[in-house]
């Protein structure tokens, strides 16, 4: 169905979101580092400039996270399908996928569906109010 030249611009695609993935991981391990060394400077609270700094790391690991699966998906497609390739394109994407969801955790100090802005604060499902206001969980 596909020819072999798509299926070389699609896998060119995908090596080209895999580089970007990396870039923005480099460039806010750069970025992070550049914001806590000022803001430590600055405010001579280092205490507080390494939170930013984790927080800022973390969200810019998580962003190129997201790219390398995407690129993983997408090279699906011009991938021969085994249970070998599907085997490990499954267990990358595990990887993967754990660690964003871990560091979000991290950056967040809570648990992703104890987000108080999103749908689930606003319809009175989820949080803390849910156990008379106390966080069972060890995370806010």
């Amino acid at each position: 169905m596909w020819t072999d030249q798509a299926h070389g611009v699609v896998d060119q695609i995908a090596k080209v979101i895999e580089l970007a993935g990396v870039g923005i991981i480099l460039a806010g391990l750069v970025i992070a580092t550049a914001a806590f060394v000022h803001r430590g400077l600055r405010s001579r609270d280092w205490r507080t400039a390494y939170e930013h700094y984790r927080s800022n790391l973390g969200r810019g690991i998580l962003l190129g996270l997201e790219l390398l699966v995407a690129a993983d998906i997408i090279s699906t497609i011009t991938a021969p399908l085994t249970f070998q390739s599907v085997g490990l394109l499954a267990g990358i994407i595990a990887i993967r996928t754990f660690l964003s969801f871990s560091l979000e955790t991290e950056i967040e100090g809570r648990w992703p569906w104890r987000r108080t802005g999103g749908r689930a604060g606003r319809d009175g499902e989820g949080g803390a109010d849910d156990q008379g206001g106390r966080d069972t969980t060890g995370l806010r």
